[in-house]
């Protein structure tokens, strides 16, 4: 259902235009070129107008002209978006990133974001109260697409997934209706939502349940930094220790070339190291003892692990990766990490075709893991770490490099893997990786899909199919 923008008469985006409080932007208009960008610039898409909405009516007036002129519609949070599904083609595109207000109510533990915030707004906002909510693991991702696809981050061993602590969403629905879904109302679109990604609607906001966490919203955490000749020892140790350790402590572990800059010794600088980045939210006078296998574990280059707001170690690389880098995602869940995959991370990880290129591993276990898989519509579940390797670059004339290093990478440690991947580090890899990711929660969103968008509307996305097989 996808028209050309030469299709449709300029008058009916006046027309669009007329009725928005925000502003449309089309292609002979400035600042076009910087209104259709995403995060990943290896996706240059030319989209029939961007609408940066102002608020909920904007939205509503967006899907309707989308539907009424047969113009595909793309949403776009923080647009963060490894698929750079944010942006289309000849499509209009909703760009959410104008409503970022947030609202914390210290008394009941909740914040309410809009969905153009970043999780640095939310944080912001609630960690000035000691709370937090679980997230990922760059402030500078949108809140919108984290909790569509489900949200693993540095607090997921303790309090579960993004998902997991959203309370409600605001959603504007293909026909142009406008509900709230919760466990109450809506409680099957509120069921889809939970993981599902963009399929059922636009979400203007999102309420989540917040945390105490630290002391006051200080926490331990930081890189302790391994000699890459130690990769293979480090990640037999992790993959026994992390289970056991109290859920107050999470850590992620990774494949990296040490960036060349403060705050790591000059002396470290492009050095390929095996890195874990911890994060510690209990009581302080706990910490040593929970920390000591941390800090004592071999021979590490770095032990970087020291207090500081939960906002600045969740911050803490965005300096490193800006908008605007050649990205190229493959991804994985694993259920272990094998013998096998330590030999194949050390083959390819010797490899690293860049200095921002690598491979992370994150946990899914504690409070993630208690959740019955077909509790919401993430569906991996089962104590084990969602992996990506991303070959990333500043220079398009590495696009080719970086992007065949993930993908040979990922072709040997594939067979490893559990099967499916974090819809949130999909490219643009086909209905049987969807299928994969959902496991056998997909058939009921794919019935969900039928009752809220039968027609396909929110396509341009990681996309579940209505159940009776309509689809553009």
């Amino acid at each position: 259902m996808s028209t050309t923008p030469a299709g449709i008469a300029a008058t009916a985006y006046e027309q669009l235009s007329a009725v928005l409080r925000g502003d449309l932007i089309t292609p002979g208009d400035p600042g076009y070129d910087e209104a259709r960008a995403v995060y990943n610039a290896m996706i240059d898409k030319r989209p029939a107008a961007v609408a940066r909405c102002r608020d909920t009516a904007d939205v509503i007036a967006c899907v309707r002209f989308g539907r009424e002129h047969g113009v595909e519609i793309a949403v776009r949070g923080g647009a963060h978006n490894a698929a750079g599904l944010g942006v289309q083609d000849d499509a209009l595109v909703i760009d959410l990133s104008l409503l970022r207000s947030t609202t914390v109510s210290p008394q009941s533990h909740t914040v309410r974001a809009d969905a153009g915030c970043t999780w640095g707004d939310v944080d912001h906002a609630t960690v000035a109260f000691g709370m937090a909510t679980p997230s990922g693991f760059l402030a500078s991702t949108g809140v919108a697409g984290l909790t569509l696809g489900g949200g693993i981050g540095y607090l997921s061993r303790r309090f579960g997934l993004t998902v997991d602590n959203l309370l409600s969403a605001d959603v504007v629905l293909a026909d142009g209706t406008f509900v709230t879904a919760d466990e109450s109302s809506h409680s099957d679109l509120f069921w889809a939502l939970r993981g599902g990604g963009g399929n059922f609607g636009v979400v203007t906001s999102f309420t989540f349940r917040c945390h105490d966490i630290g002391e006051g919203g200080t926490i331990i955490g930081g890189p302790v930094l391994y000699d890459f000749a130690d990769t293979a020892e480090v990640m037999r140790w992790y993959r026994e220790l992390l289970p056991s350790l109290p859920e107050e402590l999470s850590g992620w572990i990774g494949l990296l070339t040490i960036p060349p800059a403060a705050p790591f010794p000059e002396a470290l600088w492009g050095r390929k190291a095996c890195a874990i980045v911890w994060c510690y939210t209990g009581p302080h006078d706990q910490a040593d003892k929970v920390l000591e296998p941390v800090r004592t574990f071999g021979e590490p280059l770095l032990v970087g692990v020291g207090a500081m707001p939960f906002n600045v170690l969740q911050s803490a690389f965005d300096g490193l990766y800006p908008a605007g880098l050649q990205w190229y995602w493959r991804a994985d869940f694993f259920d272990e990490i094998s013998d096998e995959a330590i030999q194949i991370h050390q083959k390819h990880g010797e490899q690293l075709p860049t200095g921002h290129s690598t491979m992370h591993l994150y946990p899914i276990d504690g409070a993630a893991a208690r959740v019955p898989t077909d509790a919401t519509a993430f569906a991996y579940r089962d104590g084990g770490w969602a992996g990506v390797i991303v070959g990333v670059d500043p220079d398009p004339a590495n696009a080719g490099l970086i992007s065949q290093w993930a993908q040979d990478y990922w072709q040997e440690l594939h067979p490893t893997s559990a099967g499916g991947a974090y819809v949130n580090f999909l490219m643009d890899e086909g209905q049987d990786r969807v299928k994969a990711s959902y496991r056998g929660n997909y058939d009921r969103l794919a019935q969900v899909k039928r009752r809220y968008d039968p027609d396909n509307t929110f396509h341009v996305n990681q996309n579940i199919r209505p159940a009776d097989g309509t689809a553009p």
